[in-house]
């Protein structure tokens, strides 16, 4: 009898020697290696994040990736293997991989991944386009060498879209093609210190407008005591979700219906229209 543990690692075989697999088995070439999930992160680098944002928001990546709970999640797939990216993004056209395509299945590997992250420099971009960053990195996942079971967009940031393509129209059509998307608002502002383009209910939003596909979530972030913590834990539950476990879909009829998804460009309109600074 299978116990949980022994049909987690047999899946994999399992799933390609039945063709069951989400192209798995048909498109994997001589030159990809398969891997439980291919990850993308996505972080938000446009000029409402400050310095103690970016700060946090790098270390906790950083912290998170070389955490023994994310590697034991990791290794508990069925292949004990996954591929990670990092982008960091703003407005159209601006998105930079930062570190590029890392393979992560034990402590060293992580490590790797992490001290890149660490010795990159900070930077920081004009505007917002949520729409912008969740195309280039869906583009992410093409040659890039490796086959997932699952492929994910973990996007993270402090406003919604103002730039771009309206964000709910990419996010249904990624949703369609397979891909999961998840996010992290960032929610660290009281109301006396927001600016004219913060929302205080951005994880709304973000459940509305943004994450979706099977198992998808949102995990806002308020506190940047917790900040490492709520990194260290989405990677644990997006990671986990390569093994095989029900969960509920997140059906569009289950997202809230009542949120303006084009808030942030109509706060953007109306700043042009004052006839303000264009920041």
């Amino acid at each position: 009898m299978l116990t949980p543990r022994t049909w987690r690692q047999a899946l994999p075989a399992l799933l390609i020697g039945l063709g069951l697999t989400v192209g798995l088995a048909q498109s994997t070439t001589a030159e990809e290696t398969l891997v439980d999930l291919e990850l993308v992160l996505a972080v938000d680098v446009s000029l409402s994040m400050d310095t103690m944002e970016q700060e946090l928001q790098r270390r906790g990546y950083v912290e998170a990736i070389r955490h023994p709970e994310v590697i034991q999640a990791i290794q508990s797939g069925g292949f004990g293997r996954i591929a990670v990216t990092y982008l960091e993004w703003a407005g159209v056209g601006a998105q930079l991989t930062v570190v590029d395509w890392h393979l992560v299945e034990d402590q060293e590997s992580a490590d790797a991944f992490a001290a890149n992250l660490d010795q990159s420099e900070l930077t920081r971009r004009r505007r917002t386009s949520i729409s912008a960053a969740l195309a280039a990195a869906a583009a992410r996942f093409d040659d890039n060498g490796y086959r997932g079971l699952r492929r994910v967009i973990d996007i993270s940031g402090d406003g919604p879209n103002n730039q771009g393509e309206p964000v709910s129209e990419i996010r249904d059509r990624l949703v369609e093609s397979g891909v999961v998307i998840n996010g992290l608002p960032l929610m660290l502002k009281d109301a006396s210190s927001m600016n004219f383009f913060d929302i205080e209910d951005l994880d709304r939003y973000y459940e509305a407008c943004v994450v979706g596909g099977f198992g998808s979530f949102v995990l806002p972030v308020r506190d940047p005591e917790h900040f490492a913590e709520a990194i260290r834990q989405k990677l644990i539950l997006e990671i986990a979700s390569a093994s095989p476990r029900v969960i509920r879909a997140n059906a569009a009829a289950d997202r809230p219906v009542s949120f303006d998804c084009l808030i942030g460009e109509k706060m953007w309109q109306e700043w042009m229209t004052r006839g303000y600074f264009n920041p």
